[in-house]
């Protein structure tokens, strides 16, 4: 086993692990935001409803909230470097098999494939850039600017995403992937050094299997309720499905020495709240994202370059907002903080509720920008509440559930708002068509702040 003691690597080498760290996460953010863009010309193209778009997105963020845990040990397990490069030559072939793909059967099996790599690339790049900056000071703004690099894919991929949709194809968006991800896997054999766990833990199949089921079947009965019908045999089987796998993860890793899921740790109300605020928000950041990429492009009819443009404000004040919160969590605490961003961003759902399709430009924008800032400030202290919730011996377990709930939450805003308007027929038909759908789905992400709000002042102190 290879040891964890402290090495120096030099500083060359120790930026060049940096890079290519903060590479493989900019790739993986870039997919993301700049694939929403995208969306209405997949559908388009490969003649799918919004049913097909949801699981376009749903099925990567699905997989990823699966295996997020699961990667990180086997890093731990077989070596970080080693997972690593893994992931990122299975996220490049996803990428390029995603661009070739036929039908929309395809693409989101293909998805499915990149997200695998994917949840390869977060766990192994935290603990390689942890390994290689072993002075405290130098590990903080290490792991900054990796932070910051996923930021700056944020902003850049609405943008970026409408830029490739508009000049070359969807197809684009998947192919920008792939000499990005070799060129790393080329840079990652060269400078970054293996590592693995001192005591790896040992990996979990049943609980992971059991995580799937309860995360698979309720995203399937939510985003094919609106077209089967929520009474079906198969959407009812599936919320039941759902449940009962649910029930036998929670008994299975109250039994296993090393579980997958550490259930006992949600016995601690900041851990267990800064759980229930990711989702909530991420909900909220999902459903948004899914939501205007439709009203901009099919209902406005916006270029795909003119809405990623609009979506800016949104992005560019999320980036911002990390370094707001920062600034918050040292002044105020977490709590003042996780609060703040929570308010902001309810409020900007709820004056978008009243004003999206007929406020003008300048209303929508607004929204927009604060509710990306709400996103940007609630974002930071979901991971300081969840560490702290927990011994610092346990920092690893708090953060990886802290990041799986930010991935269960976007998948699930997905699911359900795109579901609110697939249970309008000819939503995206007209303005007057969308209104009351759009309207509705306004409401339940307004909602779902709201509640996360309430959360942050129930289970967080002072």
């Amino acid at each position: 086993m290879v040891a964890t003691a402290a090495v120096d690597y030099g500083t060359g080498r120790r930026i060049a692990v940096l890079v290519i760290c903060c590479s493989a996460v900019l790739v993986a953010g870039l997919d993301t935001t700049a694939l929403n863009v995208a969306l209405p010309a997949i559908s388009r193209d490969l003649h799918s409803d919004i049913a097909g778009a949801q699981w376009t997105i749903a099925s990567y963020t699905l997989v990823l909230a699966c295996l997020l845990t699961f990667s990180g040990a086997l890093g731990d397990r077989i070596g970080r470097r080693t997972v690593f490069q893994i992931g990122l030559g299975i996220f490049a072939a996803g990428s390029l098999a995603c661009s070739l793909a036929p039908s929309l059967g395809w693409l989101v099996g293909f998805r499915m494939v990149q997200a695998v790599g994917g949840s390869m690339l977060s766990p192994a790049a935290m603990a390689i850039v942890t390994h290689v900056f072993a002075q405290p000071a130098d590990r903080v703004r290490a792991l900054g600017i990796w932070s910051g690099a996923y930021g700056v894919s944020i902003a850049a991929g609405p943008c970026l995403g409408g830029l490739l949709v508009d000049g070359i194809g969807w197809e684009a968006v998947f192919w920008i992937n792939v000499p990005i991800c070799l060129a790393a896997l080329v840079a990652t054999a060269v400078f970054v050094p293996q590592s693995r766990a001192d005591r790896a833990r040992r990996l979990d199949p049943p609980g992971q299997l059991l995580v799937i089921g309860f995360l698979g079947l309720l995203i399937f009965a939510i985003i094919e309720a609106p077209h089967r019908g929520w009474g079906s045999p198969m959407v009812v089987g599936a919320f039941a499905g759902s449940a009962v796998c649910l029930a036998l993860l929670i008994r299975q890793e109250l039994r296993t020495p090393e579980p997958l899921v550490d259930v006992r740790a949600f016995r601690s109300p900041k851990l267990s709240g800064a759980t229930v605020i990711a989702v909530l928000a991420y909900f909220a950041l999902g459903g948004f994202l899914f939501l205007n990429t439709f009203y901009l492009q099919e209902v406005r009819g916006d270029r795909p370059v003119i809405a990623g443009l609009e979506l800016l404000p949104m992005a560019a004040a999320m980036v911002v907002g990390g370094p707001v919160a920062g600034r918050l969590v040292a002044r105020w605490g977490t709590r003042f903080t996780l609060q703040v961003g929570t308010v902001v961003a309810a409020a900007a759902s709820i004056l978008l509720t009243f004003t999206f399709d007929t406020g003008g430009q300048i209303p929508l924008l607004l929204g927009y920008a604060l509710f990306g800032a709400g996103i940007g400030i609630v974002n930071p202290p979901i991971t300081n509440a969840a560490v702290s919730g927990l011994p610092a011996a346990q920092s690893g377990v708090a953060s990886s559930l802290a990041s799986t709930s930010r991935q269960v939450g976007q998948c699930l805003g997905v699911a359900v708002i795109g579901s609110v308007v697939a249970g309008y027929s000819g939503a995206l038909a007209s303005a007057e068509a969308f209104h009351r759908p759009a309207t509705l789905s306004w409401l339940t992400m307004s909602a779902v702040l709201v509640a996360a709000f309430v959360v942050a002042r129930a289970i967080t102190r002072r």
